[in-house]
């Protein structure tokens, strides 16, 4: 490199075209890292609170779903309890939230109207009974069981 801008004979000079091909590729280098976080702080802006926000599931156990109105959503409340809606029968239970990202609901009830699609309702009650962990994309929550992804939740819109 300080062949090109220096002359290598006088030392001096050279010194000095070291430190500025040093500053060159320092700035180089951090205008790199600054682009890249630049996404980081689009997802932080999508990102929805989790609690507080009234989420509605897209997909479960890879298969997406076609939620409509207020089914399929949760919302997790200040005081540790969740509600929600299955298919056609509203749930509620309590949920343990840690710093690491671990989630567990408990003390699951629900009303016992007997739905349309009723295999689908259970199916998603059992999902939310085994999860263990939830993860943020944008504006998606996904929820885990043991590491292996469950569910995708969005929130619901308006």
């Amino acid at each position: 490199m300080y062949y090109l801008c220096c002359d290598y004979k006088d030392s001096y000079n050279l010194e000095n075209c070291m430190k500025r091909a040093f500053l060159f590729f320092f700035s180089i280098c951090f205008v790199l890292v600054a682009v890249g976080c630049c996404d980081c702080r689009k997802r932080a802006k999508l990102e929805k609170p989790l609690v507080g926000t009234e989420w509605q599931l897209v997909q479960i156990m890879g298969r997406d779903v076609k939620a409509e109105g207020d089914s399929y959503t949760l919302l997790l409340h200040d005081n540790g309890t969740v509600t929600g809606q299955g298919d056609c029968n509203r749930f509620t239970a309590t949920y343990k939230l840690t710093p690491t990202r671990a989630l567990s609901f408990e003390s699951f009830g629900s009303t016992r109207m007997l739905c349309p699609d009723f295999e689908a309702e259970n199916a998603y009650y059992d999902m939310i009974e085994g999860v263990t962990h939830y993860e943020m994309d944008a504006e998606n929550m996904i929820l885990l069981s043991n590491g292996t992804l469950v569910a995708i939740m969005r929130p619901k819109a308006l």
